[in-house]
């Protein structure tokens, strides 16, 4: 299996004001794509800076609060899943993921509460 991604991911129902303040610290969006999950219309925006960091920023409007995940595209979804809940991590969705045209997705959280976004892309 191979990480083809590995960066933070913030929840919020303010993406507004996120993307404003990574912008002021030299981020630039790159990718803004809309996606229909069970709870809507999620917009993900993806921000680089010149040294080549990325940040996610997605629009979850029922959450009180910003939530922070590290997000890790692999190559191999079923055997980093694997490893996950070899490891006690559990996924949000039970034994679902999402599935949308362009990725599978499985939020997986530890034993000690952190958080990790799965993500296959379909190529």
């Amino acid at each position: 299996m191979k990480i083809t991604t590995f960066d933070p991911l913030i929840l919020s129902p303010k993406t507004g004001d996120v993307v404003k303040l990574f912008e002021e610290l030299g981020f630039e969006i790159t990718h803004d794509p809309v996606t229909k999950v069970e709870i809507g219309e999620v917009q993900t925006t993806r921000m680089k800076n010149e040294s080549g960091f990325h940040i996610d920023v997605a629009n979850i409007g029922n959450i009180p609060n910003d939530r922070m995940l590290i997000r890790m595209n692999v190559d191999n979804f079923e055997e980093a899943y694997d490893i996950f809940i070899k490891h006690g991590f559990k996924n949000t969705r039970g034994d679902n993921t999402l599935d949308t045209k362009s990725a599978i997705e499985a939020t997986m959280v530890s034993p000690s509460g952190f958080s990790v976004a799965l993500v296959k892309h379909i190529k």
